[in-house]
């Protein structure tokens, strides 16, 4: 049994048995397992209000009709109330689920301008981490594409040294970008000394698209661009070269993983044993339960029965390393100094816990409906089962009725 001792934020101390000093307060959680706090490392906040929604009269043949014809669609009918319950609604979720930072990635075409400090607000609400980026892309044009840029400068220079909050530039994929596109993308991220967050090869539409119009790969274009950095985070990253990842591996870039996306929109699978060291887990829209979606992914690899070697723990963690990077600060871990990003789960293991069996309890035992308390940067989030001064009964309801509103602007918007 080892005690934590939390001040200002952080793991001040860790050792067995120590002594409470004067004005402390004690928790005891004695048979509870304390575990950090997870990292959505890719994820679609604006998403969170589409369950449910009317499905296209014509289903979509393959992604790029999916892309047009529902989330499209979804992105051009969000504006400033959408918005902030789709980011509300999706940090509740989060830290009910144990997940204590989010990347995001989000789209809103007709409310770019400030999407960002609203997505902020509402994660602050709730008490979460975010990494947070607006999506940039030549589909509405250059006035759209540049208020995109504009959105990702603003807010990364806003929060340059946020404790809670960081910036990258969003882009959404190389086939809907040109190439000034992209490197205005590369231009302001090393302006501020931080990556790309961007959609690369989630089917092959992408990689065709490169072929036939530009006459090289993805990453070619991305190198030229000056996007591959460890600083930038690819996202799902399935249909590349030996030779693609072998570029990707030297840059450090980080690659971001999300299985129950690319089954649902049956796109293929990723080779995450490609990943290396810089690979991570992300939902891609879906909730932010990362104990479900680390089942999912290691799950599907046994499936796929490719034989190289996956390091789970590692590939789960990549998120907090990718956090710890980009904040400055180690985050997910219970060392001493790591911010005191923790997990209370009241998991009762029925055979003993180690270090070196902690992965196969997680795979195999712990569910996110154990998250009993949730503790973000030192303060309580969720305390037994409680997201702290949330009404979530009026906060869903509030979400229903605008959804609603924004299911109907969907069906009116042409494809």
């Amino acid at each position: 049994m080892v005690d934590l001792r939390i001040n200002g934020g952080n793991i001040e101390e860790r050792g067995a048995a120590l002594l409470p000093q004067p004005g402390e307060k004690v928790i005891d959680l004695k048979g509870k397992i304390v575990l950090p706090g997870l990292v959505n490392a890719h994820t679609h906040l604006y998403s969170s209000l589409s369950r449910g929604m009317p499905v296209p009269k014509t289903p979509p043949k393959n992604f790029l009709e999916i892309l047009k014809k529902v989330w499209w669609k979804l992105d051009r009918a969000l504006d400033e109330e959408t918005i902030y319950y789709s980011a509300l609604v999706g940090a509740i979720e989060a830290v009910q689920n144990g997940t204590t930072t989010i990347i995001d990635h989000h789209a809103s075409p007709n409310a770019i301008n400030g999407s960002l400090d609203i997505i902020k607000e509402a994660m602050s609400k709730v008490g979460l981490r975010g990494v947070l980026c607006y999506e940039v892309t030549d589909r509405g044009g250059k006035k759209r594409r540049n208020e995109g840029i504009a959105e990702n400068d603003r807010f990364i220079a806003a929060n340059s040294s946020n404790a809670s909050f960081r910036g990258l530039v969003g882009a959404h994929a190389s086939f809907t970008m040109s190439d000034e596109s992209l490197t205005l993308c590369g231009e302001v991220a090393s302006a501020h000394r931080t990556g790309v967050h961007i959609h690369v090869a989630e089917d092959l539409c992408d990689v065709s698209e490169a072929r036939k119009k530009y006459h090289c790969s993805i990453i070619d274009r991305l190198t030229r661009a000056k996007i591959l950095t460890n600083r930038s985070i690819l996202a799902h990253c399935i249909h590349l070269s030996q030779r693609d990842y072998s570029r990707l591996n030297k840059t450090r870039t980080w690659l971001a993983h999300n299985p129950r996306s690319n089954m649902n929109n049956m796109v293929g699978y990723a080779p995450v044993h490609q990943f290396k060291n810089r690979g991570m887990i992300g939902t891609d829209g879906f909730p932010s339960d990362m104990i479900e979606e680390a089942k999912i992914a290691f799950f599907k690899r046994r499936d796929s029965q490719q034989k190289p070697k996956v390091d789970f723990s590692r590939l789960i963690s990549g998120g907090q390393q990718c956090v710890s990077e980009i904040f400055g600060v180690q985050i997910g871990t219970l060392a001493k100094n790591s911010a005191a990003d923790l997990i209370v789960s009241d998991y009762s293991a029925p055979t003993q816990i180690t270090a070196e069996n902690l992965i196969g309890h997680y795979l195999f035992g712990m569910r996110s409906a154990n998250v009993e308390s949730v503790m973000v940067g030192g303060k309580w989030v969720v305390k037994d089962r409680t997201v702290a001064g949330m009404d979530i009964e009026k906060i869903y309801s509030e979400a229903q009725a605008k959804s609603k509103k924004m299911w109907i602007k969907m069906m009116e918007t042409v494809p």
